[in-house]
């Protein structure tokens, strides 16, 4: 049995199937390009307090440029001490 293919597949607004979603970089707020290979994206899943899966998590997206920068590290500390994932890691000053 074959499947439709209109079935399948991501639809925009207007109801139309599209094969490419433009993600953000969580860092900077720009716009991840299909053609930005050195992007990435990092999922941190929730746990429980006996350190069990709960079926969530948080999805950070970073583009090359940040990646280039070698401020991913940061970033990523900078992000999930704000969604609350770490404390005292990130301080916010410069070196």
């Amino acid at each position: 049995m074959k499947k439709d293919k209109e079935q399948n597949g991501v639809k925009n607004d207007e109801k139309q199937i599209v094969s490419y979603i433009p993600r953000k970089c969580s860092a900077t707020n720009r716009l991840i390009t299909s053609k930005d290979h050195a992007s990435v994206q990092i999922s941190v899943a929730d746990v429980d307090e006996n350190g069990k899966l709960t079926g969530t998590s948080k999805t950070y997206n970073f583009c090359g440029f940040i990646r280039a920068l070698g401020e991913i590290d940061d970033s990523l500390n900078r992000l999930a001490t704000e969604d609350g994932y770490l404390e005292s890691v990130w301080s916010g000053t410069s070196r």
